[in-house]
């Protein structure tokens, strides 16, 4: 006896009508807006980093603008991976290295 994969899984057999194109450059659109945001996410962090490495800067609020920047990144990234579909974020930490203070203004909207 053999099984046939059902029809749904069969993408190669679905005729090239504008709803499948509509869906490919969403997903694209998708996937670089992803790209964007985690680039953002990685300079801002950089900045911090390098701000962090210098040992003359002392400027406790030029370090607090570079935090709440990099705070701003995170949340952004945040909230397009949810709108894709990605809820756990825990493996973006580890994986940028997002520093504890950092995390900790994630989602604070700060006054100026």
């Amino acid at each position: 006896m053999s099984v046939r994969p059902p029809q749904s899984f069969c993408q190669a057999r679905m005729p090239e009508n504008g709803f499948n194109i509509l869906e490919y450059e969403l997903a694209a659109e998708r996937a670089a807006a992803l790209g964007r945001h985690g680039k953002k996410l990685e300079a801002s962090l950089a900045r911090l980093r390098q701000w962090d490495e210098d040992p003359q800067k002392t400027d406790e609020a030029g370090r607090l603008d570079l935090v709440f920047d990099a705070a701003d990144a995170v949340w952004s990234l945040f909230i397009q991976r949810e709108l894709v579909g990605l809820r756990d974020n825990r493996d973006l930490v580890r994986r940028y290295e997002i520093p504890r203070d950092v995390m900790a203004k994630v989602g604070i909207v700060r006054r100026r």
